[in-house]
């Protein structure tokens, strides 16, 4: 292998390492919390500097909870060809990669953002690196639910960085993301229950069982309808957002019921990758309303 194709190989085992599919939906939904901040057109400043120094954060914890569940990764058939598990990367480069990449990030954000953008992302970091990956997640099969608060922050993150703000709208923008995660992330607890019970860890379809996890969705995914409907009756949004709100989480209300009468492993599939559309098509629908009312 020559030095260049080396090099390349390298690049993609450190880029593997960020989870760049899940980063790319937190950095999303905080670009759209920077739109939604105000009535115009955010300045280029924040919104650069902003999603850059998010971005690089947001790898930098997804490094730091491949690095602490290697040992995990490696028993599970959908995380065993990670870099560090597969023997790509040791755990030296990994820390000192994360460390180079928040400490970066970071900066970038108190430099050419502000402080409080800056502080709220770190303190995002800590709760998924530290009290999600390593105090919760081994713990309590309620470890998505109170975990799920590190993940809801990139909207408030991104309307921080434009206002240095943290009003009760960017807020809502967090209750929606925390009160989705759970039917979303349960969807792939459900068809990937065997490889979380091998690595002994407390998800809820391995402690309390399939069917429970399917009530437990059924009925988050009802309250998830109810809080997306918030923005409308607070006249933070109007009938355009209103209309996908209801189309959008009833489709996800009947994936969650057939979930419920008639479960297979390839429905819970399903579920999981309709619920990513749902958030990524409920957060365009509130930033195309933002701008059409």
């Amino acid at each position: 292998m020559t030095t260049l194709a080396l090099a390349e190989s390298r690049l993609r085992q450190f880029l593997a390492l960020t989870k760049p599919r899940v980063v790319s939906l937190i950095v999303f939904t905080a670009v759209i919390g920077m739109f939604l901040a105000v009535p115009g057109v955010p300045p280029a400043g924040p919104v650069l500097f902003g999603t850059l120094g998010i971005a690089l954060v947001a790898g930098a914890a997804a490094a730091i909870n491949c690095l602490v569940e290697q040992k995990i990764d490696a028993v599970m058939q959908r995380t065993r060809r990670r870099p560090l598990p597969s023997g790509e990367l040791t755990s030296l480069q990994t820390l000192v990669f994360a460390g180079l990449v928040g400490g970066v990030g970071l900066w970038t954000l108190y430099r050419f953002v502000n402080p409080t953008t800056m502080w709220l992302t770190c303190a995002t970091f800590i709760g998924y690196a530290i009290v999600y990956t390593v105090l919760l997640k081994p713990a309590t099969p309620q470890n998505i639910v109170i975990g799920g608060a590190s993940g809801a922050m990139p909207p408030v993150l991104g309307w921080c960085a434009v206002t240095g703000e943290v009003p009760p709208e960017a807020l809502l923008l967090f209750l929606i993301i925390f009160t989705w995660t759970p039917p979303h992330f349960w969807s792939l607890a459900l068809y990937r229950r065997d490889d979380y019970a091998r690595a002994q860890l407390p998800m809820l379809p391995v402690t309390h069982g399939p069917r429970y996890t399917q009530l437990m969705i059924v009925l988050y995914t009802v309250a998830l309808l109810g809080v997306t409907l918030m923005p409308y009756a607070l006249r933070m949004s109007g009938p355009l957002y209103l209309v996908s709100a209801l189309a959008l989480g009833g489709a996800f209300i009947v994936y969650a019921v057939r979930l419920y009468w008639q479960y297979s492993d390839r429905l819970a599939r399903q579920t999981f990758k309709y619920s990513i559309a749902y958030l990524a098509a409920l957060f365009s629908a509130l930033l195309i309303d933002h701008y059409w009312r």
